[in-house]
């Protein structure tokens, strides 16, 4: 069997849907959560649902890391038995430690061609790239161009969402510049999005439903009438209210590819029950 020209890796937090981690042979290396002991494979060893459920009476909060240079280099050795190249395009590196490990563990394969993508982003802004790098390749492009595909969206993608609580992201130490939030009224609902691959503030509200509002806003006023737009709606246990959003966001936006996906344990971590974003670009 002839090898793949470029494999296209991503971490688990980049929640490409199913079918298209299939289609393009997508290699999905997970993040960890450890929890009362235990040290548990994001989307593997627990799902979102049996998570968000355990977290609702949970006395002792999980904490997340990402995986050792020993493990990548294990995962990437595995993926380079049918790829004659790889690229990894990974969460933000100001969120996690994640492309430490990865470029370790490149640096330890030094005779095989494995390009490192800061995504800057998570969820799907991260799972776009990794799509636009897929597709690249499936294109014809070698891996370094397959890369330059990817980075070449990270400028122009837009994360932003709505939390519950500032808490998880604060004990989590993910806050950025939304620190400045804490200690406001507690009815406040902050919008946040991501910056150069940092979480910070967008807007404060008071209710979820104004919130919710605003993003729609925003995304009309970025990418309304534009054509080319790409879109997901981003969830943490809130499917009803994500489906409102993608019927929402698909009139103002007529996307051309769009997609619902639900935060994994290890982001859920970090923002909390009840989490609702939005992700979107132009091509």
């Amino acid at each position: 069997m002839s090898k793949a020209k470029v494999a296209v890796v991503v971490d688990s937090t980049a929640y490409i849907p199913p079918a298209l981690v299939a289609q393009y042979n997508i290699h999905v290396i997970p993040q960890i959560l450890n929890w009362e002991g235990s040290s548990l494979r994001d989307d593997v060893d627990i799902k979102p649902d049996a998570f968000y459920a355990r977290l609702a009476n949970a006395k002792e909060m999980p904490t997340t890391s990402q995986p050792s240079a020993g493990e990548f280099h294990e995962f990437f050795s595995k993926v380079a038995e049918t790829a004659e190249s790889i690229v990894a395009v990974l969460i933000s590196k100001s969120l996690s430690g994640t492309q430490a490990s990865a470029q370790a563990a490149a640096d330890m394969m030094s005779d095989y061609p494995i390009e490192i993508v800061d995504s800057e982003s998570a969820a799907m802004g991260l799972g776009y790239m990794a799509l636009a790098a897929a597709r690249a390749a499936e294109a014809g492009a070698d891996y370094q161009e397959a890369a330059a595909a990817a980075r070449a969206l990270v400028k122009g993608m837009r994360v932003l969402f709505v939390v519950d609580t500032l808490e998880f992201l604060h004990r989590g130490g993910r806050i950025g510049g939304a620190q400045r939030l804490i200690g406001s009224m507690l009815s406040i609902k902050p919008i946040l999005h991501l910056v150069d691959g940092k979480i910070e503030p967008l807007a404060s509200v008071r209710t979820k439903k104004k919130a919710l509002a605003h993003l729609m806003e925003v995304a009309k006023e970025e990418m309304g009438g534009k054509s080319g737009v790409k879109a997901a709606v981003i969830h943490a246990a809130a499917a009803d209210d994500a489906q409102s959003l993608h019927a929402q966001l698909s009139e103002i936006l007529n996307p051309e590819e769009m997609h619902i996906v639900e935060l994994s344990p290890v982001v859920g971590a970090h923002v909390g029950p009840k989490a609702l974003g939005v992700v979107f670009y132009a091509a």
